[in-house]
């Protein structure tokens, strides 16, 4: 197990990196205020730009969506990359070596290896879509291409290329670049026999498989030869430090921003029908290399769609050939299912043809309507299980009954159950009540299985994670905090001021803030902020860089509150000059604390009366003490207004 990222190696990336610079390579900025930038939020379709960027403060936040975080973070999101990833991807920019804490992490030659074989990667892709451009050899592929509807600009949008059939020209190629045959072989482009390396693919047309921040990290080759010695149709780059079939998904570099948009992921079978699909319109598409669709291609799927949210699920579309293989696959996706708080669906053309042949039969819309089409994973599931038996007997009604009552028993919304159960009766031919019996009794099962299988998997609660690494441990994110009411004109000035206390905190007297009771806030998140404040040693302690300062009072929040620590750092104030800053800010430090001590005052008042002052006369009198404590505390407070 990794150990985690030292934390001086994390700040040291955070204060070298320009935040500005990063964000700009994805988003146009323009000036947004005195030290504030904004433009159309990356994150979400937007006509009106809401995404801010405080570079001074090393923080973004849009007001649109609600995301917002340091550079790290902006990075993990816009890249969908681990904590780790994102730090090891900024440190290169900076020229830092990234150290992990009790010796975990990438090694320092692993690190500088994998950027050898990503960089020869590169190059063998550019080698292979040259020779498909203008070798006379690769007419075979290009032929392949126009036949199902690819012109070369659908070539060179793909990276599509060709590998010579000398089974040398690759190898020689990359040899005059420099890398050595170990290299070579290492990154799955050439093997070795007796009379040294050759080229892993040759008479073949390839498809460069990119990982999800576009780097080449193998390919896929198609067949052209009918005296190809390799009688697959198929080749994938072997499993490599850089290629790892379970968790690469094809097409992905070029889907991932319309899969977070739309929060919908398309799987196809077959690097053409990746193709078909974008041409056609439905960017989200995505396929397997070589491989099902299993739980590591759901974790990536579901770290880009923002797989978390059960009001408004997000939607997983699976396509497959109507033949028994493409049934067999549906129901292995089906049993993945569970994964997934999104929707999942099924889209299969009934006169069986894949996604790549449809367009090419029918045209772009026809591959659009097949999506529009899909049905519930699950309808589909039932149905499929339904078809194996011959329900013209009894015998072939009771078994297709044992069979489906577990699939109705999995959908994952108990409210669609009772429904499905009806449908299987129906389409089975048997009484609605015996249906549901089946059903009930298979949840049951199911259910028990699942309780003895959480337990002994879950070994105790997590330990939580202090700080931006906490999103490597791979949990679900918690759920947000309910945003505080601006309309409340108390809560805006809260608002305020803790927006001056993170932006700003120079400009405000300290004691007066510190002062402040747990209670003198009256929003959740507010108070929370608060509280964070004061760990982070009060005001008094900011005096500190401004980046150093907001990341103090960000650790200590609870995770839900973090997103709402950047809106305040980023959000604009009424005034940008430290005097109306310092006005502004003593004048809501003075509000909120005279209408903290009037609460206090009116507790004690309330305790008093509830006591004997003969009876009770010790308590009674510290009682009075405290409220004429408080009463000269709220006139000093006056007298400094006035």
């Amino acid at each position: 197990m990794p150990g985690r990222i030292r934390a001086d190696v994390v700040a040291a990336v955070k204060e070298r990196t320009s935040l500005e610079d990063v964000v700009r390579e994805h988003v146009t900025l323009r000036t947004g205020g005195v030290g504030s930038l904004k433009g159309l939020c990356p994150f979400h379709d937007e006509k009106s730009p809401s995404f801010n960027v405080r570079p001074q403060l090393g923080a973004w936040h849009c007001f649109g969506c609600g995301e917002g975080g340091d550079v790290i973070s902006f990075v993990q999101k816009v890249d969908h990359l681990t904590f780790a990833d994102a730090v090891e991807r900024l440190a290169d920019r900076v020229g830092l070596q990234v150290e992990y804490e009790e010796g975990g992490g990438r090694p320092r030659e692993e690190v500088g290896r994998r950027t050898r074989l990503l960089e020869a990667g590169r190059v063998a892709e550019q080698f292979y879509a040259e020779q498909l451009a203008s070798a006379p050899e690769a007419v075979k592929g290009r032929q392949f291409l126009a036949e199902r509807g690819f012109d070369r600009a659908a070539a060179e949008r793909f990276g599509v290329g060709y590998a010579p059939r000398s089974g040398e020209a690759l190898t020689r190629h990359l040899r005059a670049r420099g890398y050595t045959d170990d290299e070579l072989v290492l990154a799955g482009l050439s093997g070795r026999g007796q009379r040294g390396a050759y080229d892993r693919f040759r008479g073949r047309l390839i498809w460069p498989i990119r990982d999800i921040t576009g780097d080449c990290v193998g390919f896929g080759a198609r067949r052209l030869y009918d005296d190809d010695r390799i009688e697959a149709k198929y080749l994938n780059t072997s499993e490599t430090p850089l290629f790892k079939k379970s968790q690469v998904l094809y097409g992905l570099d070029l889907a991932k921003k319309a899969v977070s948009t739309s929060r919908q992921a398309v799987v196809v079978e077959g690097y053409t029908d990746v193709m078909a699909c974008h041409l056609a319109g439905v960017e989200t598409a995505v396929a397997t290399c070589g491989t099902a669709f299993g739980s590591d291609h759901i974790k990536v799927v579901r770290r880009i769609m923002r797989d978390d949210d059960e009001v408004n699920p997000a939607e997983v579309v699976f396509t497959f050939d109507g033949d028994a293989a493409g049934r067999k696959a549906a129901l292995r996706a089906f049993a993945e299912d569970q994964r997934f708080v999104s929707q999942t669906y099924v889209a299969v053309e009934p006169s069986g043809l894949d996604p790549c042949d449809l367009r090419m039969q029918r045209g772009d819309e026809a591959v659009r309507d097949l999506v529009a089409r899909r049905v519930p994973l699950f309808e589909f599931a039932i149905t499929t299980t339904i078809a194996r038996f011959d329900l013209g007997t009894a015998v072939g009604r009771v078994q297709a009954l044992r069979a489906a009552a577990p699939v109705v028993a999995q959908i994952k919304d108990r409210s669609l159950r009772p429904e499905y159960a009806r449908r299987l009766a129906g389409l089975v031919g048997i009484d609605v009540e015996e249906a549901r019996r089946a059903v009930a009794a298979a949840a049951r099962a199911g259910e028990g299985g699942g309780r003895r299988g959480a337990g002994s998997a879950a070994g105790g609660s997590p330990a939580s994670v202090a700080g931006s690494q906490a999103g490597e441990q791979g949990g679900a994110a918690p759920p947000p905090m309910p945003r505080p009411d601006l309309r409340d004109p108390t809560v805006a000035a809260e608002r305020q001021l803790l927006q001056c206390v993170l932006q700003a905190p120079h400009v405000l007297e300290p004691h007066e803030f510190d002062a402040l009771g747990d209670d003198a806030f009256t929003a959740v998140a507010h108070r929370a902020v608060h509280q964070a404040v004061r760990a982070a040693g009060g005001l008094a302690g900011a005096d500190r860089p401004a980046g150093d300062w907001l990341e103090a009072v960000s650790v200590a929040v609870p995770d839900e509150v973090r997103p709402y620590v950047t809106d305040l750092a980023v959000a604009p104030l009424p005034v940008v000059d430290d005097e109306g800053l310092a006005r502004l800010g003593n004048a809501l430090q003075i509000e909120i604390a005279q209408r903290d001590l009037v609460r206090r005052e009116a507790e004690v008042h309330s305790r008093m009366q509830r006591l004997d002052a003969v009876g009770d006369a010790v308590v009674y009198m510290a009682a009075l003490r405290e409220a004429q404590v408080l009463v000269e505390r709220r006139r000093a407070l006056r007298e400094l207004v006035d």
